[in-house]
């Protein structure tokens, strides 16, 4: 069983950990798709 006290959790039990794993691996963030896109706008421009 694993050891409770070592793991951080959120007032209603969320494990902050797992959730900044989660985000880690959930692909490109909003400021990343916004300068992706910008990129790609200018490009058509030329």
């Amino acid at each position: 069983m694993e050891n409770n006290k070592t793991k951080k959790y959120t007032v209603v039990g969320t494990d902050i950990e797992e959730v900044k794993r989660l985000n880690r691996n959930s692909g490109l963030s909003y400021n990343e798709v916004k300068e992706l896109l910008a990129m790609r706008l200018d490009n058509r421009k030329k």
